[in-house]
């Protein structure tokens, strides 16, 4: 009969549950990445959602390789931290707390998915950027239209005294070398009122007049422009346009104003250099994409890696008194041309800007 009863007692422990580790059910219970590591550092136990998002990663099992992949640091564990996971993308708030497990101390991380919050973040940042770039914008815009009202009066008036001073030179048979001055201010005036004219209509939007022009005309009517303050800083001017360059088709006002700023700023890039350093060259050609490539290259100090990321962007300036808008309304411009405003460090030191234009011939 004791045999008996022992077999029956062996059965009931036989069909008796195995033990359950409470761990296991508390960190099923919580809706986020939830693991458990020893004193040492390493992974205890981990709910489904741990192992879904940080299970094909091999730091994984291991506190403080973990938070060294995820925070770049040594991982501390101290206060809530928000990591970027480089291997899926996603953000994350990781939580930390102690407890005890099988009588021994624990530390357990949350990993709270905070993606959508952070997208929420960065799209409110961003239309708060644009409201104040486009409020800016606006305020550069009337403060345009506004210069442009004020010159145009002052501007007429230079006219009128150039060509009655012409008129009083022809009269008197006065010196050549005078009559040419007041004909070449009379040009520049002449220039200046294109600009302002084209400015005004720019404010307002209208469509700019684009036609067949040749980018040889156009560079001489920049570089005249800028021929005396070449000359001030010793500086050498090469232009190196082919002959059989096709026209472009652009407005020429506009193309004007973009390589004027562009030979402005190289100009400027190079004041603080030896005069026997001080080269600028213009060069143009047709490219693989059959655009007319135009090129301005200076021997300045050139860009830092920063400086270049940030050169088009608008208000972003590396001159002391300038307003970071220049390159901003460059690259409109030729944007609207169709076309495309670039930058590459030259070789041998300084700088190489440039834009593509569509030939006249590829759009009629």
């Amino acid at each position: 009969m004791g045999n008996v009863k022992t077999s029956r007692a062996g059965k009931r422990a036989a069909q008796a549950p195995a033990a359950i580790d409470p761990s296991a059910g508390l960190l099923g219970a919580v809706p986020f990445a939830c693991a458990m590591f020893d004193a040492g550092g390493v992974l205890i136990a981990g709910n489904a959602r741990y192992r879904e998002e940080f299970g094909a990663l091999p730091e994984h099992a291991s506190r403080d390789a973990l938070l060294a992949l995820l925070q770049g640091d040594s991982g501390d564990s101290e206060g809530p931290r928000e990591v970027l996971a480089p291997h899926s993308g996603r953000w994350y708030a990781l939580h930390w707390g102690r407890a005890e497990h099988a009588a021994a101390p624990v530390e357990v991380l949350t990993a709270v998915d905070i993606s959508e919050r952070i997208e929420t973040l960065d799209s409110h940042k961003n239309r708060q950027e644009k409201l104040l770039f486009t409020s800016r914008l606006m305020s550069v815009g009337e403060m345009a239209a506004t210069l442009a009202h004020e010159l145009n009066q002052p501007l007429a008036a230079i006219m009128n005294y150039l060509n009655g001073s012409l008129r009083l030179v022809e009269q008197a048979g006065g010196p050549v070398q005078v009559e040419r001055a007041l004909q070449a201010a009379r040009t520049q005036a002449e220039h200046a009122a294109a600009v302002i004219s084209r400015v005004r209509e720019f404010v307002r939007a209208r469509e700019p007049r684009r036609d067949a022009h040749e980018l040889s005309r156009i560079a001489d009517t920049v570089l005249e422009l800028l021929r005396l303050e070449a000359e001030r800083l010793q500086l050498r001017i090469d232009l190196g346009l082919p002959t059989n360059l096709a026209p472009v088709f652009a407005d020429r006002v506009m193309i004007e104003q973009v390589l004027l700023n562009l030979v402005k700023n190289a100009i400027e890039a190079m004041r603080e250099i030896p005069a026997a350093r001080r080269e600028l060259r213009i060069d143009a050609r047709m490219n693989l994409d059959d655009q007319v490539e135009v090129r301005v290259s200076d021997r300045g100090a050139g860009l830092s890696p920063a400086e270049q990321d940030q050169l088009f962007s608008p208000f972003f300036t590396t001159k002391t008194d300038g307003l970071g808008i220049g390159l901003a309304i460059c690259r409109s411009i030729i944007e609207y041309h169709e076309g495309r405003l670039f930058f590459e460090p030259r070789e041998g030191g300084g700088s190489v800007f440039g834009f593509t234009l569509p030939r006249y011939e590829a759009r009629t």
